[in-house]
């Protein structure tokens, strides 16, 4: 009987923790609230795990940025600097052909990628490592990059440090310029450890 009690108070808690790290449950119906997206964001809170493979076809929607400590975010002020920070990272990519709609991947079962901006494809091969959640890409003629990954069933994210995003920019672009990467580089002087990136959709 204290067995049952005890599983039944583990399983209680872990329940309270899922119901807590979806953002405005008292404003979503019990079909939002157990939707697949929400269930893995709440997993995702309470495990700090992945629950969902990349494998698949991503469209682009903007950048993204990770702080090196959770703190920045915790109060208003960081917010609103993440915030800034990615319209101005929005706004420098957008000069070297990265925008919404014309930048994507498609990652393959067996290792392989196809990465296409605007009318160009370059095809590469990554390998994907759980333990640290990073993927190392390697492009032809272009030493392999490692990247944190984070994904969902729906959303990814793929995320460098400062100095990898430009070689990877570099690389990616042929229309990147010195003044620009010099900008991308100087969103980064005040955060130390930030990861800079690019946020992206499943395709249906």
């Amino acid at each position: 009987m204290m067995m049952k009690i005890k599983e039944f108070r583990r399983n209680s808690l872990v329940i309270l923790l899922l119901l807590m790290a979806i953002p405005n449950v008292q404003a979503q119906s019990l079909k939002d609230l157990f939707n697949r997206e929400n269930i893995e964001k709440a997993v995702g809170a309470v495990t700090g795990k992945n629950t969902a493979s990349m494998v698949g076809n991503w469209t682009y929607t903007g950048s993204a940025v990770q702080f090196e400590s959770d703190n920045v975010l915790q109060n208003a002020g960081g917010a609103l600097a993440a915030s800034a920070l990615t319209n101005k990272l929005d706004e420098l990519l957008e000069k070297v052909d990265i925008r919404p709609g014309e930048f994507g991947y498609t990652f393959e079962s067996d290792s392989s990628f196809v990465a296409r901006i605007k009318n160009r494809e370059l095809k590469g091969t990554y390998t994907y490592n759980t333990e640290t959640k990073e993927a190392n890409l390697k492009f032809a003629r272009l030493v392999g990059i490692n990247a944190t990954i984070a994904c969902t069933s729906s959303e990814l994210q793929i995320l460098f440090n400062v100095s990898k995003l430009l070689d990877f920019i570099t690389y990616l672009s042929s229309k990147s310029s010195n003044s620009t990467l010099q900008s991308i580089s100087a969103l980064a002087e005040n955060y130390d450890g930030m990861r800079m990136g690019f946020a992206f959709k499943r395709e249906e």
